[in-house]
C-alpha cells in the first residue's frame, strides 16, 4: 500500500535513557505499586524513584493545580538524594486511576486512507478500474481537506477499562477480533470551556501511551439505524496507560516522534506522531466545545497505520505487545483469553436485521 515516505523521520530522536527511554535533563510522573500499596511518584530518567506519597494523595491531586506543581516537582527533581526506589522493581499502574476520557477517531491521515481503501463499506466510492494506489492517494486528498475544513471527532471513554503498562490484556469472551491501536494521550491540567486554540494549547500538562484496544466485529452493527457499538472499546484492560506521564514542555511533537508496536517480536505499527489530521489543539479545543474539560482528562489522539485490521490478524491468548512511543516510555502486556467462569454472554454478539 502506497504510504508518504515524507513523513519518515529528516532528524535523529535526541538521545534518551535506556532504563526508561526519557531525555536527559526531564522527568516524568506515574502511579507505582509496591508491596500492594500504590503512591505517586516522580521518575528520573535513569529509573531512580521518588515517593511523592508524603506531598500528594495521588497523581489528580498533583493535575488539580498543575502549574504550582509542576514548578515543586522540578525542585524536587533537582534533588537526587530523594529518589529511594527504582523503577524496575515497581508495577507501574495507570498513572490516573479515575480520569475523563475522550477519543479521537480517524484522526490519522494514512491510516484512515488505507482503511478507506480496504474498507468493504467503501468499495461503492471506488471509480471503475481504479487501482488501490490511486484510490488511497485520494482517499489520502481526503484527509487533507478534512485537516482543512473538517473537525475532529471524538467519543467518551470509561476508566475502568485502564490498565497498567505492564498489566495482562484479557481478550473477552465475546468477539473474534481483539486489536490493538497504539495513541498518543494528552493530559489535561486545567478546566476549560470554549477555549480557542491557543488556550487549549496551555491546558495540556503531558503526553503520556495509550493503547486503544477494541473488538473490530463488534463494532460496526447493521441491526440498528447509524450502527456504530464504540462500547466494545471499553471491555476490563482495554486501555493500558502509562508507564508515566511527561510533562509537555520537555515533549516536543514533531517527526523525530515515532509511536511503534509489535506483536510477538513482529512490527506492527511504527509512524511518526504528527501525521494527525488534528492537532493536540485543535483536538482540546473541540473536545471544550462538547464538554467541561477538568483537570486529568485523558484524551487519546487516535492511532496511525498498522492497527490488526490492517494486517489481517488479530490479537490471540498468548501474544505479547511491546509498544512505545519516543520520550514516553515503553509498555509491555501479554495477552490472555478471558476465564468467564463458565458463563456465557447473555445477548452475544448482535444479529444482523
Amino acid at each position: 500500500m502506497t504510504t508518504h515516505s515524507a513523513l519518515s523521520s529528516q532528524a535523529a530522536p535526541e538521545p534518551t535513557d535506556p532504563a526508561t527511554g526519557l531525555r536527559t535533563g526531564t522527568f516524568a510522573v506515574g502511579t507505582f505499586e509496591e508491596s500492594g500499596r500504590a503512591f505517586p511518584a516522580l521518575v528520573h530518567p535513569d529509573g531512580s524513584v521518588v515517593d511523592l506519597s508524603d506531598r500528594f494523595r495521588d497523581l489528580h491531586e498533583v493535575f488539580d493545580d498543575w502549574a504550582r506543581n509542576f514548578e515543586l516537582l522540578g525542585d524536587i527533581a533537582a534533588t537526587s538524594a530523594a529518589a529511594t526506589r527504582r523503577l524496575a522493581d515497581l508495577r507501574p499502574l495507570p498513572p490516573l486511576a479515575r480520569p475523563n476520557m475522550l477519543l479521537s477517531g480517524s484522526n490519522y491521515k494514512t491510516h484512515v486512507a488505507q482503511m478507506l481503501t480496504k474498507n468493504e463499506f467503501n468499495q461503492h466510492n471506488r471509480r471503475p478500474g481504479e487501482s488501490d494506489e490511486d484510490f488511497f492517494a485520494r482517499n489520502y486528498a481526503m484527509m487533507e481537506r478534512r485537516a482543512r475544513e473538517g473537525t475532529p471527532f471524538l467519543w467518551a471513554g470509561l476508566h475502568s477499562s485502564l490498565a497498567g503498562a505492564h498489566d495482562d490484556v484479557i481478550l473477552p469472551v465475546l468477539g473474534e477480533q481483539p486489536d490493538w491501536e497504539l495513541e498518543l494521550g494528552i493530559v489535561l491540567g486545567g478546566t476549560g470551556r470554549l477555549l480557542d486554540l491557543d488556550e487549549a494549547r496551555h491546558l495540556i500538562a503531558g503526553y503520556t501511551v495509550v493503547n486503544d484496544l477494541g473488538t473490530v466485529d463488534l463494532f460496526r452493527r447493521t441491526d440498528v439505524p447509524f450502527g456504530y457499538d464504540w462500547v466494545g472499546k471499553h471491555q476490563p484492560t482495554f486501555k493500558p496507560a502509562g508507564p508515566f506521564i511527561v510533562p509537555a514542555p520537555f515533549v516536543t511533537l514533531d517527526d523525530t516522534v515515532r509511536i511503534r508496536l509489535s506483536v510477538n517480536g513482529e512490527v506492527m505499527q511504527d509512524w511518526p506522531v504528527n501525521d494527525y489530521i488534528f492537532d493536540p489543539a485543535q483536538v482540546v479545543a473541540y473536545a471544550s466545545e462538547r464538554v467541561r474539560l477538568t483537570p486529568g482528562d485523558l484524551v487519546c489522539m487516535g492511532s496511525p497505520p498498522g492497527n490488526g485490521a490492517h494486517h489481517g490478524r488479530f490479537l490471540k491468548d498468548g501474544d505479547v505487545m511491546d509498544a512505545e512511543i519516543t520520550y514516553l516510555g515503553r509498555q509491555r502486556n501479554r495477552c490472555f483469553a478471558e476465564d468467564a467462569g463458565g458463563r456465557t454472554p447473555t445477548f452475544g454478539h448482535w444479529k444482523n436485521q
